[in-house]
């Protein structure tokens, strides 16, 4: 049987406390690419370290990115990962086990999220299913930032063994990232059309914690699990609330021309 080749991508900037540990994990694959955006660190360094083929790109968008990145891949298969995730030996032979097969043209891997010391595996954080494995010529990127997804033309399969993920160094990291995301998530719903409206800020916010901690058992984790739901309600608030000041700032700047 005819061995796979698999290409590694990823997006960067500014990983150099995580990139090592995840191309280690991945050493065994034909090539890595690396697109970074600028990193002030010595990321992209790094990664040439490890045999990176490493590119340097503005900022166009998670999914614009990405492509990018896809464009640079040269091989049968493609495996599209952060760089604060792992790949652990099981997932290893059971990714190449897939690739050898070709049972499908895109494989959804569980992910395996780290927070506080242990592994979630509550909280609508697991299984976390998403495609990762895929054949270069079948996909591409599409989907909001910073929700971007993967669209294949063809049939996708589920993986057994999860990819590992560090998501976040500390409180303070995971409080940042927030900060970022919802700047993000509050553009891409104005670039929309879609408009504030007061139940999104009095409703969603204790649905998404009743979701996270009572429906998908959050509690279970004990104090990790209701931090994960607390900050989630956080999430859907501010993304809210920074679109109404987006619309604020609208109709300031239209009034005082």
């Amino acid at each position: 049987m005819t061995k796979a080749s698999l290409s590694v991508i990823l997006i960067t900037k500014n990983e150099s406390a995580n990139i090592r540990a995840c191309l280690e994990s991945l050493a065994w694959a034909d090539e890595i690419i690396v697109v970074d955006s600028g990193s002030t660190d010595d990321t992209a360094e790094l990664a040439r370290q490890f045999g990176a083929r490493v590119y340097v790109h503005d900022w166009p968008g998670f999914g614009a990115q990405k492509n990018r990145a896809l464009g640079y891949a040269t091989c049968d298969w493609v495996f599209s990962i952060d760089a604060d995730e792992r790949v652990t030996p099981e997932l290893r032979a059971e990714l190449q086990q897939a690739m050898r097969e070709a049972e499908a043209d895109g494989y959804y891997c569980p992910r395996l999220s780290q927070f506080c010391g242990r592994f979630i595996r509550h909280s609508g954080w697991y299984p976390d299913y998403d495609v990762r494995v895929f054949r270069r010529e079948l996909a591409t990127w599409g989907g909001a930032d910073p929700h971007e997804r993967i669209l294949i033309s063809g049939k996708a399969r589920r993986l057994k063994h999860p990819l590992q993920h560090f998501s976040y160094r500390d409180i303070a990291d995971h409080l940042e990232r927030i900060n970022h995301f919802t700047n993000v998530s509050s553009g891409e719903l104005e670039a929309q059309g879609r408009r504030w409206s007061a139940m999104d800020n009095v409703c969603r916010p204790p649905f998404r914690f009743f979701r996270s901690y009572v429906w998908k058992r959050g509690f279970l984790e004990g104090f990790p699990g209701f931090f994960v739901a607390a900050t989630a309600a956080i999430y859907v608030f501010l993304k809210y609330a920074k679109l109404r000041e987006r619309e604020l700032k609208e109709q300031n700047g239209s009034g005082s021309g």
